[in-house]
């Protein structure tokens, strides 16, 4: 049985690059569709140029942004802030996990105040981080670390409940204390859920920091996109937009990667 089962597991894996490929050409195929239907709707005046202009010129602003390197220090510093909100929630998100995780009664007492957390607009609570961290970048980096750190918190207990528990009898004959299992047997068996959280705490902490440059920011790519907003300068606004867009897109493409080979690295 184990020679027809691995051949079976090689033949769906050779079936699954065309797929897969079949997958990223119709996904293109959709975004080029959607593109295409926008640029008509807005050459033909469906759309009004002042509300949304033409893709294509969107597409032009943006290359214009680029070359010029106009907002180039406020990419590095939105850029920076993200970094740090996902650095900082994947640090705390997963030792929390880890301490209530070993302490059931305490998790018993926190894990109703999970399941509500995302009912609280953390943007509520700038005004208390000014007073704490000032005007600088903290108070953005704080709301995108809150913003992610729960869902780094959620998945990765839902990753440590799927351990089997015959690892911790490997832990116990190893003679591993509770900090070297959890580092060295179960956080690697629940690095699929783990990595989740960590995809989860890269979009959140974009929206964070973008949306808490928006209020009481002075630098930063979502204080220039409210500038220019409240300029009514729909070019540059939609430009600032589509490259976040593209960023976004490029680091979820890239950690979706990263993901299928630690899976498939897993699967050996």
């Amino acid at each position: 049985m184990l020679p027809l089962e691995g051949q079976r597991s090689g033949d769906s894996r050779k079936r699954g690059g065309p797929f897969m490929t079949r997958v990223a050409v119709l996904r293109l195929s959709v975004i080029a569709a959607g593109f295409a239907l926008l640029e008509l709707l807005c050459r033909t005046g469906i759309i009004p140029a002042f509300t949304f202009p033409p893709p294509s010129s969107i597409v032009v602003s943006a290359l214009n942004i680029l070359a010029s390197g106009r907002y180039a220090s406020d990419m590095q510093v939105t850029l920076g802030n993200v970094a740090a909100s996902i650095a900082s929630a994947m640090i705390v998100g997963i030792v929390v996990a880890i301490v209530v995780h070993a302490l059931p009664a305490v998790r018993r007492v926190l894990e109703p105040l999970f399941g509500t957390y995302y009912a609280i607009p953390m943007f509520a609570f700038y005004p208390l981080l000014i007073v704490l961290f000032g005007l600088g970048n903290l108070p953005q980096v704080a709301i995108g670390f809150l913003l992610g750190v729960m869902a780094v918190v959620i998945n990765t207990l839902n990753g440590l409940d799927r351990v089997p528990h015959v690892f911790d009898k490997v832990a116990h004959v190893l003679r591993l204390d509770p900090t070297a299992a959890a580092w060295r047997i179960r956080l690697p068996y629940a690095s699929p859920y783990v990595f989740t959280g960590f995809k989860l705490a890269v979009a959140y902490s974009f929206v964070g920091v973008i949306g808490a440059e928006f209020i009481t920011s002075s630098k930063g790519v979502g204080y220039q996109i409210a500038f220019a907003y409240n300029n009514f300068d729909n070019n540059t606004m939609y430009a600032l937009i589509a490259l976040v867009l593209t960023i976004v897109i490029a680091v979820n493409m890239m950690l979706h990667a990263w993901e299928r080979r630690l899976l498939a690295r897993r699967q050996r």
